[in-house]
């Protein structure tokens, strides 16, 4: 429905990607908290699994029609696989490499998404300010983590960091097939069941594979931490996410994605107790900017 597109962020969008960014960043605590009694691929298998039983309530409960011939089958099966994926690559890879370095790489994402949207939709194209705004605010993701990126694991530490481009390009590429295809008209909340319908047997058969096995004992903090990933993150905040996708340039919402691990350090700050260090205030001021720089208005030709 080309009524409802929008070719520049509101003040809407912009509230509502600051509040998906500060739940996720918050998410990396919560995972931090659960992964010490659920193995990873089974926590993130469940997670999608009660996600999408909530979500089809929730469309059955407002009348949603998730199951009807519009040709969305194709892709919306791929964008589940490719979510599975990335998650798949994630839990893999920071077997081997730190959380710091593997952050900063699935961060490379908008850049994925920026590189593929002109293919796509010509009016996305970024200009050279525009495309200057996406690296400051990168690099000033870099700078953030950029102490976790000098300490050595072992010479397998490249195939963690890999990993990391991996799920990198996943996620763009998901972002990418959503607005490329069918998807595009479909109703976020059928484009989420896909996701999650999708990624659940999928990582669950990987939990199953990798040997994983439920704990004989899950504490309480663990259940609460494992239930915000599910109900806030996963169900809440990932159908806003497919809404904006759907309604507002990809390529500018994709950069707002880049705020997720400041909101992360912040977390750790109020959380777990980390210091605030200059590093960080640099990051928040450089992703700041980059950001005001993606989004500016433009003169541009239709």
């Amino acid at each position: 429905m080309s009524d409802d597109r929008k070719d520049r962020l509101d003040g809407l969008a912009v509230a509502l990607l600051l509040t998906c960014c500060a739940l996720w960043g918050i998410n990396q605590v919560a995972m931090k908290v659960a992964l010490a009694e659920i193995p990873p691929l089974t926590q993130s298998a469940l997670r999608s699994a009660v996600a999408g039983l909530l979500l089809w309530g929730w469309s059955l409960a407002r009348g949603i029609a998730l199951v009807q011939r519009d040709g969305t089958l194709r892709a919306g099966v791929l964008a589940g696989l490719l979510f599975a994926l990335e998650f798949g690559c994630m839990f893999v890879g920071l077997q081997v490499t730190t959380a710091s370095r593997m952050i900063v790489f699935i961060y490379l994402a908008p850049f994925v998404v920026a590189a593929g949207m002109p293919l796509i939709s010509r009016s996305e194209r970024l200009d050279a300010m525009q495309g200057l705004g996406l690296t400051v605010a990168f690099a000033g993701v870099v700078w953030a983590f950029a102490e976790g990126l000098g300490a050595s694991r072992g010479s397998t530490q490249w195939r963690g960091d890999l990993l990391g481009i991996a799920a990198a390009v996943l996620w763009g590429a998901t972002t990418l097939v959503l607005r490329g295809s069918r998807l595009a008209a479909a109703a976020p909340e059928k484009t989420l069941l896909y996701q999650l319908a999708v990624s659940g047997p999928a990582l669950g058969a990987a939990a199953l594979l990798a040997g994983e096995t439920w704990p004989a004992r899950v504490g309480a903090l663990a259940w609460a931490a494992l239930g915000f990933q599910t109900l806030v993150v996963t169900f809440a905040s990932y159908l806003v996410w497919f809404w904006l996708i759907r309604h507002y340039p990809a390529t500018r919402i994709s950069a707002f994605t880049l705020l997720t691990p400041v909101f992360g350090l912040l977390a750790g700050v109020g959380l777990l107790g980390e210091p605030v260090t200059s590093r960080l205030v640099v990051a928040l001021a450089a992703v700041s900017c980059g950001i005001a720089l993606v989004n500016r208005v433009g003169r541009r030709a239709a």
